[in-house]
């Protein structure tokens, strides 16, 4: 429980990266997406907006963001990579305009949201366990999903089969960013505040986390619910180093840079003896 509580943010974010992974794309603005989302509830409650308002803006600003670099990558034909860094940078600076110091929000009916539990379940590992079981039914049992795997797998060949590419493109960067901005909310109630630098190099975890849990990066193989196998597995690395207590807390970045470089070079292995076969 407290693997899925403390990494539940980032759990978030990697859901939605899942999709975007599978689809061959890429999303580098998912950190920043945390940051912003955070601290714009954070100023909304300091200026007595209701936290379910401030949320439901929240939650829109992602998702319309994340629609828009969809449509931008879409429609321009501009690489996903260069798109989405844009929009980190974009995201982060708008954040630290908003404020440079986290902002605690106080307000009793956010502070009995955060408060909440299901049994042994904090809000945070419920938000998360429950939009990873909507995301595998997204990837597994509807069109959306099945079109996504087909894009990843070969687009020219999604397009000769009449698959809307195009509409799918911009729906699973709309997703990816309503996931980030998800995962904000949640930052929000994990640490009742909010922070523009929240996320920061966030999105490099998340895209671990997935190639970990056996996404390709090329797109087209992968499960989201291997998505939650990779978080775990970086929860656990930063669990160790902490409490070994000795160490750097740098030694999570460098455990998990050799991890990562090993599923990928796997993944690479894989991949050559399919061809072969």
């Amino acid at each position: 429980m407290n693997l899925l509580r403390d990494n539940s943010f980032l759990g978030l974010a990697s859901i939605g990266l899942t999709f975007v992974i599978l689809a061959g794309g890429i999303d580098l603005s998912v950190g920043a997406m945390i940051g912003f989302t955070s601290i714009l509830i954070a100023r909304l409650a300091a200026h007595h907006v209701h936290p379910l308002l401030a949320i439901a803006v929240a939650l829109g600003l992602g998702t319309g963001v994340g629609w828009g670099l969809g449509t931008i990558i879409h429609f321009a034909a501009l690489p996903p990579f260069l798109v989405t860094l844009a929009g980190m940078f974009l995201l982060r600076g708008l954040g630290l305009v908003i404020s440079l110091e986290t902002i605690t929000i106080q307000h009793a009916f956010y502070d009995a949201i955060s408060d909440f539990s299901l049994r042994l379940f904090p809000v945070t590992a419920i938000l998360f366990l429950l939009t990873l079981i909507c995301a595998i039914y997204l990837a597994q049992f509807t069109p959306f999903g099945r079109t996504i795997y087909a894009i990843g797998g070969n687009e020219q060949s999604a397009i000769l089969m009449g698959l809307p590419v195009g509409r799918t493109r911009v729906r699973l960067y709309a997703l990816s960013g309503f996931c980030s901005s998800l995962a904000g909310v949640t930052y929000t109630l994990y640490t009742s505040s909010g922070n523009a630098s929240a996320g920061t190099m966030l999105e490099l975890d998340a895209i671990a986390a997935v190639v970990i849990g056996g996404t390709l990066l090329s797109g087209g193989v992968g499960h989201v619910f291997g998505t939650l196998i990779g978080v775990l597995i970086l929860g656990i690395i930063q669990t160790i180093i902490t409490f070994e207590g000795t160490l750097s807390s740098w030694w999570t970045k460098i455990a998990i840079g050799g991890l990562l470089l090993v599923f990928i070079l796997l993944q690479r292995l894989l991949q050559s003896g399919t061809r072969t076969n």
